[in-house]
């Protein structure tokens, strides 16, 4: 198990949003709040040894909900950039491991989080959320695992190495990503 004061959340927010239109999706309305505040809303309690959020493009305002934020001033360098930066400023507080999560993704709870914290057992951890077909974020990688992180290229982001990984399921639509208004019209339909 690793706690998670030992562990630093990263919150990758600097996307391009490009299947989204000219609007910024992290901004759009789900639930009366902004989408990319759902999971910060459901981890807020996780008492984390950080919290940094890597944003580009968003107005939202991080900062006030106990966030350091990086900028992203290339996110079209693609996924990996953002990881790259988030675990950069990560390494400050000298954590076990880190928890990369999407801002796009409104259904994580902090239950998921707790069980992948509870299965991770060491430096050399990775482990990826699935939802019983893919892996894909919120994922943990343990210290061993931090200079890999920070060598990454392109927009594969860490996708290869969570593959590999051991995968926890999630419950049924806990890991729905929004990438397109047709995602978002398809999450509204289910509450």
């Amino acid at each position: 198990m690793i706690k998670p004061d030992e562990t630093a959340l990263i919150l990758l927010a600097a996307g391009k949003s490009e299947r989204f239109g000219e609007r910024d999706k992290l901004q759009e309305e789900y639930l009366g709040n902004p989408l990319a505040f759902h999971v910060v809303t459901a981890l807020e309690a996780v008492p984390f040894a950080n919290r940094i959020a890597v944003v580009s493009g968003t107005a939202l305002d991080f900062a006030s909900r106990d966030y350091a934020v990086v900028r992203n001033e290339h996110p079209g360098e693609g996924l990996s950039s953002s990881v790259r930066l988030g675990v950069e400023a990560a390494r400050a507080s000298d954590p076990r491991a880190v928890l990369v999560a999407l801002a796009d993704m409104p259904r994580v709870t902090a239950a998921h989080i707790y069980r992948l914290l509870d299965y991770a057992d060491g430096d050399d951890t990775i482990l990826a959320s699935s939802d019983g077909r893919r892996p894909r974020p919120p994922a943990v990688f343990g210290r061993n695992h931090f200079d890999w992180l920070l060598s990454l290229t392109g927009d594969k982001g860490a996708r290869e190495m969570i593959a590999k990984a051991h995968h926890m399921i999630a419950v049924a639509n806990e890991l729905i990503d929004i990438d397109t208004p047709e995602d978002l019209d398809r999450l509204r339909a289910l509450v």
